[in-house]
């Protein structure tokens, strides 16, 4: 038994068919599954896909059951994934594998309490559910060890120790030294080991716009009730058990802080995308280790509330890591984290123009006011700094912000707004982090390995998906949606929009990348949606060369791109006797004339063409742009059946020359791409530019191998 095991009971019920909820037999009982809010129930889809069309699609009640054999209809909200056919449910329900049930009359349920954090294994860990495995319809308990599979990658959590027992699907996997659900029972695995589902699945709910609403309602009424819990009987409360069950320092992020914060950020407008998350945690780190910071791995948190769960364990040193559950890490730097990336958090909210639902200005106030009032632990310079994130702050001294301490204000005014920017993060001048497709050469047969990576500042990079075995050509669109999807989820903050760098073979070099969209098959993209239109009209994509990034970068191409960035730029033809007489000119030029032509053109130069460049001749004559350094191009990929290349190319040395810099051209490009992409009338005075594509490909961003590498938090010049 565990200190978890009474509070877990209490919020565990048996899930039965309609009227089954009734039965000691256990007729008609499915499984389990636990309130995680007031009226809101958690457990797998297998669970109550059992019930067919009717109860998956919430037309029909089934029944809830808690400990003390009180009763209850629940109608299914929600289940993921949906089976193709709601009356023949699939024997095996493939990850995520949950359903959230509503569950009328049971305000008075006591909820368990969902980790804010991702899952970090091994942990102890104790099972809970109902079960007939021994002839009686009871709850059962059980202790083991989550093994392995922290959901990061969308994989079942593997259990060691007491696996779970038939009936205990959808029952909570509690982490015993944080007092946090960290999972739900999905089954048995092979051999002695047990399945179950990360409790971070409950991200997946947010991948559609119903879904986000969903998850935040639910998260909201979570933290307003574990908050009003500890306040109506205080230890007894789950809250009141993760303060008693390790000691914590009277000026560290206790469960009691994180139960007021949480309660608080529920409150508040939830946040776009993941990076909105992400760059308030990475702008806290950094601040309070006061160096470089690598995130390493990448997570895609939906809720305020986790983002503070990342700031956990910042400081340095053997413990830092939280392998140790016994042993707490610097809980001085943790508050420092948490309550400045809340104070960006704010700060973010209150930002006027901020794409997304306003914030109440009182809320936010209230907010500022709780944080002033618990900073009093924190170093001088963080508290200061929040003090100037939320009023506006006093112009830097000689020394530093050591120089204007003022007085703490009694209330905080928001309505104040910084004279200057004060908290980059809380308005940013960028993307998070742009997103790098890389697409290898063919490997098995016909296949393509391929990695979807983020380009963060200072040039950081951090792999998020591969397959290093790869698909074949006409998959590709397919394999990379989702991965795309989640990398630019990841990279968008409010109106910034993360560019995609597509690093290809040469010969998918036409692959028409900028049509590409992202909308799960099955589902129309309807109108102008932002979510599904393609992405060269939704943002700026580009083509870089893949063959390049296996080599130290030749002289003449770091040469091309310090002149290309400044410029201004002016174009040449990428084949010598296409833009007058067209591509059935006579006499064609080699490609070691144009290589020799293109070596000697101004540095500023852009090699443009109206044809395909991924085959023929156009291929010959880029191969030839490449060697000679060239780091931007423009081409069209279209077969040469055309007769407007010179019009093209007169078109394009404006546009070069109008962009006047490398800088300039992704936007132009990127309007050129929606004037072409009305579907019932394409913009004559763009008509030129259909199928128009970018090489954009500079040698240092990110680092090529001849710039040395360095470990994740060191860098030249920081200890």
């Amino acid at each position: 038994m565990s200190a978890w095991d009474g509070p877990a009971r209490r919020s565990v019920v048996r899930i039965s068919a309609p009227g089954g909820g009734y039965e000691r037999s256990g007729t008609g009982f499915w499984g389990s599954g636990f309130f995680i809010a007031p009226g809101w129930v958690l457990t797998c889809a297998h669970v109550v896909g059992n019930g067919g069309g009717g109860v998956l699609g919430g037309s029909t009640a089934i029944d809830i059951t808690d400990a003390d054999e009180r009763t209850v209809q629940g109608r299914v909200a929600l289940v993921l994934p949906g089976p193709a056919d709601p009356d023949a449910p699939p024997r095996r329900w493939l990850l995520p594998d949950l359903a959230l049930v509503e569950v009328a009359d049971a305000d008075g349920a006591d909820c368990l309490w969902l980790s804010d954090r991702s899952t970090i294994v091994p942990a102890p860990v104790s099972l809970h559910g109902w079960s007939l495995e021994t002839g009686e319809l009871a709850l059962r308990f059980g202790v083991g060890i989550a093994a392995g599979g922290d959901g990061t990658e969308g994989n079942a959590m593997l259990l060691r120790g007491e696996i779970p027992v038939a009936g205990c699907s959808g029952g909570p996997v509690v982490d015993t030294a944080r007092g946090a659900v960290i999972g739900m029972s999905k089954g048995r695995g092979k051999d002695t080991a047990g399945l179950a589902v990360p409790i971070t699945a409950l991200r997946r709910i947010a991948d559609d716009a119903p879904g986000r609403s969903l998850l935040h309602s639910v998260v909201r009424a979570h933290d307003r009730h574990h908050l009003r819990r500890y306040r109506t009987v205080g230890m007894r409360s789950w809250t009141g058990l993760q303060q008693d069950h390790r000691p914590h320092a009277a000026d560290s992020f206790t469960p009691v802080l994180r139960a007021h914060l949480f309660a608080r950020l529920a409150e508040l407008p939830p946040p776009g995308t993941p990076a909105e998350v992400m760059a308030l945690v990475d702008r806290a780190k950094r601040r309070v280790i006061q160096g470089p910071y690598q995130p390493g791995v990448e997570h895609d948190p939906r809720s305020w509330r986790e983002g503070v769960g990342l700031l956990y364990d910042v400081r340095g040193g053997d413990d830092a890591d939280g392998r140790d559950p016994g042993r707490g890490p610097g809980r001085d730097l943790e508050l420092e984290a948490v309550l400045l990336y809340t104070a960006l958090v704010v700060a973010e909210l209150g930002r006027p123009g901020r794409p997304g639902p306003a914030a109440d200005g009182q809320l936010l106030r209230d907010v500022g006011t709780w944080l002033e009032n618990h900073a009093e632990p924190l170093t001088d310079v963080i508290r200061w700094e929040i003090d100037d994130i939320l009023h506006g702050g006093a112009p830097d001294g000689p020394d530093g912000p050591a120089q204007f301490r003022r007085p703490r204000p009694d209330t905080v005014d928001l309505d104040k707004r910084p004279s200057r920017p004060v908290a980059p993060a809380a308005t940013p001048a960028r993307a998070r982090a742009d997103v790098i497709v890389e697409v290898d050469d063919v490997l098995y047969g016909t296949r393509y390995p391929w990695r979807v990576k983020l380009l963060l500042e200072d040039d950081l990079v951090t792999p998020l998906k591969f397959d290093e075995e790869g698909v074949p050509r006409s998959l590709l669109r397919e394999a990379l949606r989702e991965p795309i999807a989640e990398a630019l989820s990841l990279g968008d903050v409010g109106e910034h929009l993360a560019a995609l760098h597509v690093v290809l073979p040469r010969e998918l070099f036409d692959e028409p990348l900028d049509t590409w969209q992202l909308t799960p098959p099955g589902r129309a993209a309807s109108g102008i949606d932002p979510h599904t239109m393609p992405l060269g009209q939704r943002r700026v994509v580009v083509v870089r060369d893949r063959r390049r990034r296996d080599f130290p970068a030749i002289p003449e191409w770091r040469r091309r791109w310090k002149a290309a960035a400044a410029g201004p730029l002016t174009a040449v033809s990428l084949r010598k006797e296409v833009p007058e007489p067209g591509h059935d000119s006579p006499r064609r030029e080699t490609g070691h004339a144009t290589y020799r032509r293109l070596s000697f053109v101004a540095d500023t130069a852009v090699p443009v063409y109206c044809g395909e460049a991924a085959a023929g001749a156009g291929a010959a004559a880029m191969e030839a742009a490449l060697a000679a350094g060239h780091a931007v191009a423009i081409w069209r990929r279209c077969a040469p059946d055309h007769r407007d290349c010179a019009d093209f190319h007169a078109q394009v040395s404006r546009l070069v020359s109008e962009a006047g810099s490398a800088e300039g051209l992704p936007h132009r490009i990127r309007e050129l791409r929606i004037a072409c992409g009305d579907p019932d009338e394409i913009d004559p005075g763009a008509r030129w530019a259909q199928s128009i594509a970018l090489l954009l490909d500079s040698p240092d961003h990110p680092p090529l191998p001849d710039t040395p590498l360095y470990a994740p938090g060191t860098w030249p010049g920081v200890s």
